[in-house]
């Protein structure tokens, strides 16, 4: 019986051997090995240590790839295990550079033959159950947002990743650290998830983002009813305590769940001992005096936002002017500082349905103004730029970091995640970030500037998903690409950019 209705059929190969669907898979394996990613794993996980099986490292470099390979759930190990042209790459790779004393070691970790050279779902669950507190979750109390305090070795993670980013500055040095405080919410239908402030089950990690060098500095995985901005100050210390060497200046972006007092404070006062004042631009709560406030700016005060589009400035249709403005926090108070508040406005040109207005659904706030409504919103900074300059600049947060929340959930996997347990999507969650860093370094450092701004969808079409054949020789491997492989030539420039970077010397 024919197989189907146009002229092809399908048929297993006799032998499969060396056969891949992931020719460029290979290229982030070097990348691992050049910024020490399994050292790093090695130093600070330990979850398996001195136990048999797979390694830390294993498992962990396994999850990395099976993010960046497509795969969003522990199941898609599969995948990766049934591709032979891959294992046979992994499995030479992982004892590459070792003594003898080492591979045997590695090999004593198996009381039986090891067949499989990617973890298997069930041995992956086991491992991220180790990331898990139960005594945490016995704290918890129905209606209060609470964070459960990492164990030992869901704490590891941090300094994983602070390796990573350490790695890219020292190969690309910024002095400033423009960071960008910024909350998601990953929607899941898991039995021990809370309902978020959007009325649905979900976590709602708080992100701290590098925006000069592109990468997520800092991560909190926290339950969805826990506010963006609970305990972000704390948050914050503990970004800044992982920025590498080199920086010496820090910018602070946020909407309004940084409009805390305390924040501004500890920033204003230069109470960090390492960096000292920090400049702010963070979204102010429009309320009722704000709109007082913002009602009393004369006409004449409004100047027009302009954006740069082709090298030449192109009006926005929207205004700032400065708002005098004390809230009643900082006026009550003898210690009390004093910042800058502005304010945008813009013509609400849609048509109006006051019915929408009345339940509540309209994002932003609205003011009457000269018989003419205007969308409002605020600002609170301590920078003494131009206002135009500076609300644009601060507005950018917004844009990059949905992005980069899009990246997150949609070309990783982090919004698929694989437990009902708190620390095992945490630690799931912190895989991802290390992939996504990963990624960064490869584009920024390796693939060059064109790629920068590309996201998953094409660096897995144009570099990670290569039909190719692994062969043997002279006690190397080869991956033989199709010969129309447009990619090679990028594959070799990137190998030779990475033996570079390997001997580059830091700073």
């Amino acid at each position: 019986m024919a197989q189907g209705i146009l002229p092809f059929k399908y048929e297993l190969e006799k032998s499969g051997a060396g056969m891949t669907a992931l020719g460029g898979l290979p290229l982030y394996l070097d990348l691992t090995k050049v910024v020490g990613l399994s050292k790093s794993i090695g130093r600070h996980l330990r979850v398996r240590d001195k136990g048999q099986g797979w390694t830390d490292s294993q498992m962990v470099t396994a999850l990395v790839m099976l993010n960046l390979a497509g795969g969003e759930h522990v199941e898609d190990l599969r995948g990766l295990e049934e591709d032979e042209g891959w294992c046979q790459v992994l499995r030479r790779v992982e004892l590459h550079g070792l003594k003898r004393k080492e591979r045997r070691a590695l090999e004593r970790r198996w009381r039986k033959e090891k067949r499989r050279t990617v973890p298997s779902p069930s041995a992956v669950f086991r491992y991220l159950a180790a990331f898990h507190e139960e005594g945490e979750e016995r704290q918890r109390q129905v209606g209060k947002a609470f964070i459960p305090r990492p164990n030992g070795h869901l704490a590891g993670w941090s300094h994983v990743n602070e390796d990573l980013v350490a790695f890219l500055q020292s190969k690309r040095c910024e002095k400033t650290a423009t960071l960008d405080m910024d909350a998601t919410l990953a929607e899941t239908h898991k039995a021990g998830a809370l309902y978020c402030y959007e009325h649905y089950k979900a976590y709602q990690p708080l992100n701290t983002y590098w925006a000069e060098q592109g990468v997520v500095l800092h991560t909190e995985f926290r339950d969805g009813n826990v506010p963006a901005g609970y305990e972000q100050l704390r948050v914050l210390k503990e970004a800044l305590g992982q920025l590498p060497e080199g920086v010496e200046k820090i910018r602070l972006r946020s909407d309004t769940a940084g409009y805390q007092h305390e924040l501004l404070r500890y920033c204003e006062r230069g109470e960090d001992e390492r960096f000292g004042r920090i400049e702010f631009a963070i979204s102010c709560d429009v309320t009722e005096e704000f709109k007082r406030a913002v009602g009393q700016v004369a006409q004449s005060e409004w100047r027009p936002i302009y954006r740069e589009e082709n090298g030449e400035r192109v009006e926005t249709g929207r205004e700032w002017a400065e708002v005098c403005f004390v809230p009643n926090k900082i006026g009550h108070s003898k210690h009390g500082l004093e910042y800058r508040y502005l304010a945008t406005r813009e013509p609400l040109r849609q048509l109006e349905l006051p019915w929408v207005e009345e339940q509540g659904k309209l994002p932003f706030q609205t003011l009457e103004m000269r018989q003419q409504r205007y969308k409002i919103f605020g600002m609170v900074t301590n920078m003494d730029w131009e206002g135009g300059r500076l609300i644009v600049w601060q507005q950018e947060r917004c844009g990059k970091s949905e992005e980069v929340h899009k990246v997150m959930k949609d070309d990783l996997a982090g919004g698929k995640l694989p437990s009902g347990d708190f620390g095992e999507n945490a630690a799931w969650w912190w895989i991802m970030v290390l992939s996504l860093n990963l990624n960064v370094i490869m584009k920024r450092l390796v693939l060059g500037q064109a790629w920068v701004g590309k996201r998953m969808k094409a660096i897995r079409f144009g570099v990670i998903h290569l039909p190719g054949r692994i062969l043997s020789r002279a006690r190397g491997l080869v991956v033989r690409l199709e010969k129309k492989c447009s990619a090679y030539r990028l594959l070799i420039e990137a190998r030779t950019k990475m033996a570079e970077l390997a001997v580059m010397p830091s700073g």
